[in-house]
């Protein structure tokens, strides 16, 4: 059976210093060539998917607001137009690109999502991510929120409404990909109708938070409904994951605590596909690059995510162990790019190749066919 594997990209890496690496390219980080040489590394070592990383504010080491530091990372591009320009460059891996719900309109995330399914072929996904920050809400000016701090919990009142919002926000987005059915374009010169009008449905979709009328403007997505994956910690994302995803990525600091995870998320869902986070620094000398890194920064990386140093070899017993807890499969987040891109893809997947459990070729041509997610019908035609 094969193990799944991705890779969340984020500017140079997950280590805030990744940027001084002898390796690294910071001259190119906002450059359409930098990011598509990533991805074709990925799709060379025959991943299922990168996601790309987003946010609303400038990258921080405070929980909320600027911290003033000039000498890491900041700023990033928009996850779905970056998406968009890298899926005519590759033709098999996935493409899950970050945007948040809490300040945008569902209906713009539901056909940028769309478009990508479409320049695509079939390989995209949407991870879905709430922003709680005061200063995130700044730039809109709709509504205020309470700054965070110490004190701050998943389990806030605050919080907990951002969720709720964020599940509306999904279906919303989920409805409105079905909204037109597969075969609603008839494109026929003989009696001059481009679309058939009856396959086109309204949502008429009223919550407590959105009140979308639909349907799309972008025809169905050729996957019928594009990958939807959600980061999670505790029961409330994990609900939050539940109600709406295809694919959980959870943050376990042991294989006891793995199994553990994974219990509680079948509790919520049978469906759904559990991948687990790690921060990865591999190679014989990966200890000793990852202090160094840590002493540029000032400070010893700290992650959600438990953090890994080793060789390929080594992180391929902690994932199959993992495993037999009952992960399915991994989002690693490479310490520093390319270099830790580059050991997942060459040694890593050889290592796992050897040992049985990777795939030598792509099996499909979309996400879902590579996840073994079957292609749902539209609910509207269901019901016609």
């Amino acid at each position: 059976m094969t193990l799944h594997l991705a890779v969340a990209l984020d500017g140079a890496g997950w280590h805030p210093a990744a940027w001084r690496e002898a390796s690294a390219r910071p001259e190119a980080i906002f450059s359409a060539r930098y990011w598509a040489a990533l991805v074709a590394e990925a799709e060379r070592g025959l991943l299922d998917f990168v996601t790309i990383e987003d946010s609303l504010s400038l990258q921080s080491t405070l929980l909320d607001g600027p911290d003033g530091r000039a000498d890491q990372v900041r700023g990033r591009f928009d996850a779905v137009l970056l998406a968009a320009r890298l899926a005519p460059l590759t033709s098999r891996i996935g493409l899950v690109p970050t945007a948040t719900t809490t300040h945008t309109e569902p209906f713009h995330v539901a056909i940028g999502i769309a478009t990508l399914d479409h320049v695509s072929g079939g390989r995209a996904g949407w991870r879905p991510q709430i922003s709680a920050r005061s200063t995130e809400a700044a730039h809109f000016g709709r509504r205020p929120f309470p700054r965070l701090d110490g004190s701050f919990s998943i389990d806030d009142e605050h919080v907990r409404a951002l969720f709720e919002e964020a599940a509306d926000a999904v279906e919303v987005v989920r409805r409105l990909w079905d909204s037109w059915e597969d075969d609603a374009e008839i494109r026929d010169l003989a009696t001059g109708r481009f679309i058939d009008r009856d396959k086109l449905h309204y949502i008429d979709f009223a919550g407590r938070f959105f009140s979308v009328r639909g349907p799309s403007i972008t025809p169905r997505p050729p996957q019928g409904q594009p990958v939807v994956t959600a980061l999670a910690h505790a029961r409330l994302p994990y609900e939050f994951a539940a109600g709406g995803a295809d694919v959980v990525y959870v943050t376990p600091h042991s294989a006891d605590q793995a199994r553990a995870i994974v219990e509680e998320v079948r509790q919520l869902s049978a469906e759904l596909r559990v991948f687990a986070d790690l921060v990865v620094f591999l190679g014989d000398d990966a200890a000793e690059r990852k202090a160094r890194l840590d002493g540029l920064d000032g400070t010893e990386l700290r992650s959600d995510a438990a953090i890994f140093t080793g060789t390929p070899e080594e992180l391929a017993e902690l994932l199959l162990q993992w495993r037999r807890a009952g992960i399915e499969g991994f989002r690693l987040r490479p310490g520093a790019l390319p270099y830790d891109l580059e050991a997942i893809t060459r040694g890593l997947t050889a290592e796992l190749r050897g040992r049985g459990v990777f795939r030598r070729s792509y099996e499909a041509t979309t996400l879902r066919g590579l996840l073994g997610l079957p292609r749902p019908a539209s609910r509207y035609a269901e019901v016609s």
